[in-house]
């Protein structure tokens, strides 16, 4: 799992108990170490004093604060550390207000851990894009599997594979994301920039499509589905 080497250090900024334990149990066995605050200022201290690989900051804090003052006065710091907004406003401009307000994701309440595990590993991945290539700056590859970004070309096996433009985005982002559970809805906002569910398969319906295109004929199948939650990319399921 990518935080554990080496371990990657989180603040928790959440004032609800049971949610921060759970949270910080869920996190911890994933593999970070985990720092917790309930008040925004002790938040706002810790955040700006030490160093974080990513930070999880909830909108309602006590005393009627809002987690996105603590996320832009670390902004205004120069402070570039990856943030994850998690709130239980869910409305179109709440969530588009956290994410100028300098929030990098952000995830509404009630939430699946493996969907918030799934998002952290993208936002540090993200800061760290170099990690995902494995040939050179063109190139991402899994196993025999090659991806040209320049050329927007696929080959397995060294047999071409012929995709459209928004399947190779798929793919594209299946393969930076690969060892990893993704959901539904990363793919809608990453792949198809839809922040709502337009209430169609169309997501079951590429994958469908991009696994018969890169799967069939080979012994070892990349495109895992995860039922219930979503899909896994890589050699192991």
């Amino acid at each position: 799992m990518l935080p554990t080497t080496p371990t990657a250090r989180l603040l928790l900024i959440e004032d609800e108990q049971d949610m921060a334990r759970y949270l910080s149990k869920g996190l911890e066995e994933a593999g970070y170490a985990v720092t917790h605050a309930d008040q925004a200022d002790q938040a706002l201290r810790l955040a700006l004093e030490q160093q974080w690989d990513i930070l999880i900051v909830d909108r309602m804090l006590p005393n009627e604060q809002d987690g996105l003052d603590i996320i832009k006065a670390v902004r205004l710091a120069a402070v570039q550390t990856p943030v994850l907004v998690l709130s239980a406003l869910a409305s179109l401009d709440d969530r588009v207000r956290g994410l100028r307000e300098g929030g990098d994701d952000y995830l509404t309440k009630p939430f699946a851990l493996p969907e918030l595990l799934a998002r952290l590993e993208a936002l540090i991945r993200r800061a760290n894009p170099s990690a995902n290539i494995n040939v050179d700056s063109r190139q991402l590859k899994l196993a025999d599997l090659t991806l040209d970004l320049l050329s927007r070309k696929a080959e397995r096996a060294g047999q071409p594979i012929t995709l459209q433009p928004r399947e190779f985005k798929l793919l594209e982002y299946l393969v930076r994301n690969q060892g990893q559970v993704v959901t539904r809805k990363m793919l809608l906002e990453s792949v198809w920039d839809f922040h709502f569910d337009p209430g169609t398969n169309v997501i079951d319906v590429q994958v469908s499509r991009l696994r018969n295109k890169i799967d069939k004929g080979h012994s070892t199948p990349l495109v895992h589905t995860v039922r219930g939650v979503g899909y896994r990319f890589g050699v192991d399921g």
